[in-house]
């Protein structure tokens, strides 16, 4: 069998990284740079007021206090957004809003709690030094300086500077898109009525999300019926877009295995030593990669999150792409089978792990509440309580 080194090894042979995009800054949050951005120009802009209050010549008001008040006129009223260029002149002020240019000649900005609020003649109860609530052109963001990196992932706060600076896009590794196709005529969309025989298709449900929360696109295709012919026909009709297929079913030892059937002569099909997820497969169709994973929904998503998911964010760029790892103490005893690979379902809580809920691969219930993985090496038959053990956190 192969184990499961060699087999993360294929499957990141397989991914590829899309060529970088210039994309609208709406659609790139949480996606990461592709070159290095540069201001275009300085923040603030210009001079301008971080107060609602009262542009002055600050020797002007040196001598205010709430006994012995300066009474000046305000000359002119200056609301963020006014753009003509005014000059202050001495024995004078502008009433001002946040925001606003401040005009030339004004050496301090009093706020409007330090007066009475007048627009003809104020009164001013306090002094101002000077550069008091002033916002100086250029002391968040000089033009020139590179203010973002490649290799960064794209945050809200990015975003924000990113239009502050005026730019309406930027370059980006875009996201890998991916196509999902469970398989198995015994499979029905949830809300349709089952027959004998029949069940709630979740696979491509729960792996297109897992897709998603990697950083991916997501599209589902249509399940296919145990027919060589109509799955050949779905991935011809759906894959053509795609940077990515995975596929769930039909990749087992047995008969109707409709995926092992119409790709044989493309991927390869081989058994990792692990549990769950033996029976895996991986390759290309027509040049797109394709992984194949196992039917059973334990195996599935577990096999996505130890082949597919870390590759999957390199390939988008991500520095970190593997999910956090960690060691444990075992609160209980365990058994795990010789030659293989055993990843359990657990719950962290501290410094302790406790294994969740049985290992078989249909126990798709305790997955859903376990917040990571235990990782039992293959030559690891028995762990006691107490022992430490690896451990994948999913939170």
């Amino acid at each position: 069998m192969r184990t499961v080194e060699e087999h993360q090894k294929v499957v990141a042979g397989l991914i590829k990284a899309r060529a970088p995009q210039d994309l609208p800054l709406n659609d790139t949050l949480r996606m990461v740079l592709a070159a290095d951005v540069v201001a275009p120009l300085s923040l603030p802009g210009f001079d301008n007021s971080a107060m609602d209050g009262y542009a002055v010549v600050a020797d002007d008001v040196a001598s205010a206090t709430e006994d012995t008040p300066v009474r000046l006129p305000v000359a002119e009223d200056i609301p963020a957004g006014r753009t003509d260029l005014l000059t202050l002149q001495p024995g004078t002020v502008h009433r001002i809003m946040t925001g606003a240019p401040l005009p030339s000649g004004a050496t301090a900005v009093v706020p409007v709690e330090a007066t009475d609020g007048a627009t003809d003649t104020v009164t001013i109860r306090a002094a101002a030094r000077a550069g008091q609530h002033v916002r100086r052109a250029g002391e968040d963001v000089t033009a020139g300086t590179t203010v973002l990196h490649a290799g960064q992932v794209i945050t809200p706060a990015a975003l924000g500077l990113a239009a502050a600076l005026g730019l309406a896009t930027l370059p980006v590794l875009p996201p890998q898109r991916v196509m999902v196709m469970s398989t198995g005529t015994e499979l029905v969309a949830p809300g349709t009525e089952l027959q004998p025989g029949q069940i709630y298709e979740s696979n491509a449900v729960m792996l297109a999300a897992a897709v998603r929360d990697a950083g991916a696109q997501a599209t589902i295709a249509p399940m296919s019926a145990d027919d060589v012919d109509a799955f050949r026909a779905g991935l011809a009709a759906h894959a053509t877009d795609a940077d990515l297929i995975i596929t769930t079913g039909g990749v087992s030892a047995g008969a109707y295995e409709v995926v092992k059937d119409s790709l044989s002569d493309q991927v390869e099909f081989v058994k990792v030593a692990m549990q769950p997820g033996m029976p895996q497969g991986a390759g290309t169709v027509d040049g797109v990669p394709i992984i194949t994973l196992p039917g059973n929904p334990v195996s599935a998503l577990v096999s996505f999150e130890v082949f597919v998911r870390s590759p999957l964010r390199a390939a988008m760029g991500h520095a970190a792409p593997d999910r956090p790892q960690r060691t444990a103490q075992l609160t209980e005893d365990l058994t795990s089978p010789r030659g293989k690979r055993q990843f359990r379902r657990g719950v962290l809580t501290g410094d302790s792990v406790s294994s969740y809920g049985p290992p078989a691969s249909h126990h798709l219930r305790w997955l859903a509440s376990a917040n990571c993985l235990l990782e039992i090496a293959e030559d690891i038959t028995e762990l006691t309580a107490g022992s430490t053990v690896p451990v994948w956190d999913l939170t």
